[in-house]
């Protein structure tokens, strides 16, 4: 039947373990040394990648905090120079209103003078005016 060769089988375990042991040094202590490299450097790209969000959620508040403060600043400004407009709209409306009041009296006081000057010539002109209507008559 089978015959068991001492020799051989001594052979075959030390080709077993030589084998094994080189392929434990070449092969895989590599290999694991490879895997354990790539696991560390996953887990360090991991957490910059984690601190790089973080710095990116400071850096977008950062940047809403400041667009907040130039919109208010934008619109504090905007609402300066519309007060500033309106003041300035204001009293050049009131020294056009003054202006006006003051050329209307000035002609309600000519036209009082000539309104005077008027009956003052109507009336030094009425007995000439009431002969020259008498000859109208008479003669009509």
């Amino acid at each position: 039947m089978l015959d068991l060769n001492p020799s051989l089988m001594v052979i075959v375990l030390i080709v077993f373990f030589s084998l094994l042991f080189l392929l434990n040094h070449v092969l895989y202590n590599p290999l694991l040394n490879f895997m354990d490299c790539r696991s560390a450097s996953i887990a360090d790209d991991l957490k910059k990648a984690q601190e790089l969000s973080g710095n990116s959620d400071e850096l977008y508040s950062k940047a809403k905090s400041v667009t907040d403060l130039a919109k208010t600043e934008a619109t504090a400004i905007r609402q300066k120079a519309i007060d500033d407009a309106k003041a300035l709209a204001n009293s050049k409306f009131e020294a056009k209103t003054t202006e006006l009041d003051s050329k209307y009296q000035n002609f309600m006081k000519e036209l009082s003078a000539s309104q005077e000057e008027l009956r003052v010539t109507l009336t030094s002109q009425l007995p000439l005016l009431k002969e020259s209507l008498k000859t109208k008559l008479s003669n009509l």
